[in-house]
């Protein structure tokens, strides 16, 4: 394939080192039961869940633990069977408290009664189908945790014609969905029909970047069969897998600054949702687990594991063996993950990897020098050079003019900057004061 017709978006990006050859060759492979297992009930954007257990039940696989308390929201279930030995009170990585369940495990593993229904999707209506997601506790497996019945469900005015499946997987390091296109690619394929089904379109298009040919043959050759689906080699490029970039690349369509997919009739799924839909649709399986890669220079036995939500990080380290000169974790790709404090946080249903690096290289951030990299860079034609001079002057009322809401925080820009700014990082805080400054705005009126 002449790789350099490859469509990609048009407008910044970089190249990170890609650092993917740790571990793309690893199967994926599922882990034993840990012995306790910490279930967060917020575990997705929206509402948190609500917790309907109590310290000494006695619960079974695939049971409700905590059940969704609103439209965007979704339960949160038992990984396994087992007794719940405490609901406390602590931080998940973004720094929000809520309730988290801990389950020592039995050993039994004992399913709830019933839960595993075989079903045939094409019999299903599109209702239907987004009520099993739903209450399998469905989200976007790509990092956003979005409740997936949601982002099913568009607005009536605003008519979808196609799904795109994105298989890019851009951020360097990672790789559980490669593992995921090549090791179970006929449950992704049909977890793709499903939610075209649900979506009432009959278009589909699948996205691999370059970079993991094999994945897109296989991906390929399992719709070849399927007029409506095509699928698309792109060009290696980093943000592509962001949903506003991959639009662009596929269909050439461009989500304004405020709008969303749906407003250019596009909805956006990983190739992890899509295995998450067709195991919910097709075997009733809650989602309960999920596939992790854990790599990194600090880890001695890189992997892409099929991991229980709620396995400790440090469980994780210890069974793939992490060099005890490792300086740095962080839960995500490196480019958006988030550094963790300690190893004592749990896999949810949005971690798709856990890094260990035992060298980090610091930089003393300098002053802004002008050069306009940052700018050059973003994706969405940001300007994160005037944001960040509006943060730090504290001008809040400037941030909605300068679109601070619409940066996905992909980092390009710190990864531009020559001055070693983290600039994205000021964004997320602007992000934070803004919200804050308009509900105090609203309180006035």
């Amino acid at each position: 394939m002449d790789r350099k017709n490859m469509k990609t978006f048009s407008h910044g990006g970089v190249y990170p080192p890609e650092m993917k050859h740790l571990s793309k060759d690893v199967a994926l492979e599922k882990i034993a039961m840990p012995k306790t297992l910490i279930l967060p009930v917020l575990q997705h954007i929206g509402s948190p869940a609500k917790s309907i257990v109590s310290v000494g039940d006695l619960v079974k696989k695939g049971q409700v633990l905590a059940e969704a308390s609103g439209y965007v929201s979704v339960p949160v279930h038992a990984p396994t069977s087992g007794e719940v030995s405490a609901i406390v009170q602590r931080a998940i990585v973004s720094g929000k408290v809520c309730d988290h369940i801990v389950i020592e495990a039995d050993g039994q593993e004992e399913w709830l009664d019933g839960i595993l229904e075989k079903r045939e999707w094409q019999s299903l209506d599109g209702e239907e189908i987004k009520e099993i997601i739903k209450n399998c506790g469905v989200v976007g497996l790509g990092g956003a945790a979005f409740p997936t019945h949601v982002k099913l469900s568009p607005p009536e005015d605003k008519p979808i014609d196609v799904l795109i499946l994105n298989g890019v997987e851009c951020e360097p390091y990672m790789t559980c969905d490669y593992r995921v296109m090549i090791d179970r690619t006929k449950a992704v394929a049909i977890g793709l029909r499903i939610m075209m089904k649900a979506l009432g379109v009959e278009k589909a298009i699948i996205g691999v970047e370059a970079n993991k040919p094999d994945a897109f043959e296989k991906m390929r050759d399992a719709v070849w069969s399927d007029s409506g689906i095509t699928a698309e080699m792109l060009k290696v490029k980093y943000p592509q897998g962001a949903e506003k970039q991959l639009i662009e690349a596929l269909l050439g369509r461009e989500v304004s600054p405020g709008k969303l997919p749906f407003d250019v009739g596009v909805v956006v799924q990983n190739v992890g949702t899509a295995l998450a839909v067709y195991e919910a649709v097709c075997e009733g399986k809650p989602l309960i687990e999920r596939a992790v890669t854990v790599t990194g220079e600090g880890v001695e036995k890189p992997a892409n594991l099929v991991v229980p939500i709620g396995t400790s990080v440090a469980d994780l380290l210890l069974r793939q063996g992490v060099d005890r000169k490792t300086k740095k974790l962080v839960m995500g790709g490196p480019m958006m993950g988030i550094a963790l404090p300690s190893a004592d946080i749990p896999v949810v249903k949005g971690t798709s990897g856990i890094l260990a690096f035992n060298k980090t290289v610091l930089h003393r951030p300098g002053p802004c020098i002008r050069c306009g990299k940052c700018i050059e860079v973003c994706p969405l034609h940001g300007m994160a050079a005037e944001m960040v001079a509006a943060i730090e002057a504290g001008q809040v009322e400037k941030y909605e003019h300068l679109h601070v809401l619409d940066c996905v925080e992909c980092g390009t820009c710190t990864f531009a900057c020559p001055s070693h700014r983290s600039l994205v990082h000021y964004i997320k805080r602007a992000k934070a004061e803004y919200m804050a400054w308009k509900s105090e705005q609203s309180k006035k009126k």
